[in-house]
């Protein structure tokens, strides 16, 4: 419990409210549903952790689906406006400088990556025991996300 003290008062101690250790005890999902609601296994039938895993999986690989061949015609797209308008003379590309800038680049996300190992480990441990402990859900989400893609 966090309590506020008097600004008056002369006592110098705190309580100190240490935020990791209170979000681990406290998930978002304990204010949204109740402190009861544990793993999805413990609520509902496997039939229906199937169909709502296999449901927001085909939405998910659907839109990914269509995100990509969006993404993939647009770059795709400007590469080949970029290579006509090379080839015929209106517009001259700096080979050995983009080459630079992308080796540049590559350093700049070495480093960053490098930074972000604890936190990127941190994320999979707690995925990973999201899916243990929802693994029919998950296996309905892997299944239905690759039906998304394929459609």
């Amino acid at each position: 419990p966090f309590s506020f003290k008097d600004h008056d008062s002369d006592d110098d101690s705190y309580e100190v409210l240490d935020l990791t250790e209170y979000a681990r005890r406290h998930h978002w999902w304990n204010r949204l549903f109740g402190r009861n609601s544990g793993p999805i296994v413990e609520k509902y039938s496997v039939a229906t952790q199937i169909v709502m895993g296999g449901v927001t999986g085909w939405c998910a690989g659907f839109l990914f689906q269509k995100v990509g061949k969006l993404a993939a015609t647009a770059v795709g797209g400007g590469f080949l406006l970029l290579q006509i308008a090379s080839h015929s003379g209106y517009v001259q590309v700096d080979w050995k400088r983009v080459e630079k800038d992308v080796n540049k680049a590559k350093k700049q996300l070495k480093k960053r990556a490098n930074k972000a190992a604890p936190e990127i480990n941190t994320l999979i441990e707690e995925s990973t025991e999201f899916i243990k402990q929802n693994i029919v859900v998950s296996s309905g989400f892997v299944g239905g996300f690759l039906l998304g893609l394929a459609s």
